[in-house]
């Protein structure tokens, strides 16, 4: 009974943690092509159908071909110059495409979750599956981050996108609609967490 009584405590506890966002806040949609919007038409990028969807602005600050190694690079300039309440990391496709290192991808992905956190925001973790020829499946690494740091975590959005040939505009890019998905997706997640009204 005690228990129970603990546990009802402590997730009423993590409900309230999140503010919800102002209209002057920043969401930092960071990653590779996949948030750049490469196969989008212009404008039909996920971050820009995000900011559409939300009234909140979402800086793209995609990169196609990055990897994460240069992704954990770039990023604390990014922290630094826009000051986000959220970021939503959407990166490694690359790594995988390239057969890199899965341990080092983890580790980049922490130290990336770490510098954000320790920045004040909050971590929408983006799963990227594992882009072979056989389906698309979110690779497992991303649900250990999501799990150690307790991260609002979309874990099937760009499986079931990638997995969808009317979604897609390539083997490994989403069409106008597939990133619509996405962003339909990403602001339903920040809803449900009581960051968007």
């Amino acid at each position: 009974m005690l228990l129970t009584i603990l546990m009802i405590f402590v997730k009423s506890g993590d409900d309230t943690d999140k503010q919800p966002l102002s209209k002057e806040s920043i969401i930092l949609a960071f990653g590779d092509s996949l948030t750049a919007g490469y196969g989008a038409s212009k404008g039909k990028d996920y971050p820009s159908q995000l900011q559409r969807l939300s009234g909140i602005k979402v800086i793209n600050a995609g990169i196609s071909g990055e990897v994460s190694a240069d992704g954990l690079k770039r990023l604390p300039e990014l922290l630094e110059q826009y000051k986000p309440q959220v970021v939503i990391l959407c990166h490694g496709g690359n790594d995988i495409l390239r057969k890199k290192s899965m341990h080092q991808l983890q580790e980049n992905l922490r130290q990336m979750i770490i510098l954000i956190q320790n920045n004040g925001a909050e971590v929408l973790l983006v799963a990227v599956p594992n882009l072979s020829l056989f389906g698309f499946s979110p690779l497992p690494q991303y649900e250990v981050l999501a799990d150690e740091y307790d991260l609002m975590f979309a874990e099937n959005v760009l499986s079931d996108v990638l997995g969808t040939n009317k979604l897609k505009s390539d083997r490994i890019h989403p069409n106008d609609q597939g990133y619509k998905v996405m962003a339909e997706r990403f602001h339903e997640i920040l809803s449900d967490e009581g960051l968007l009204n």
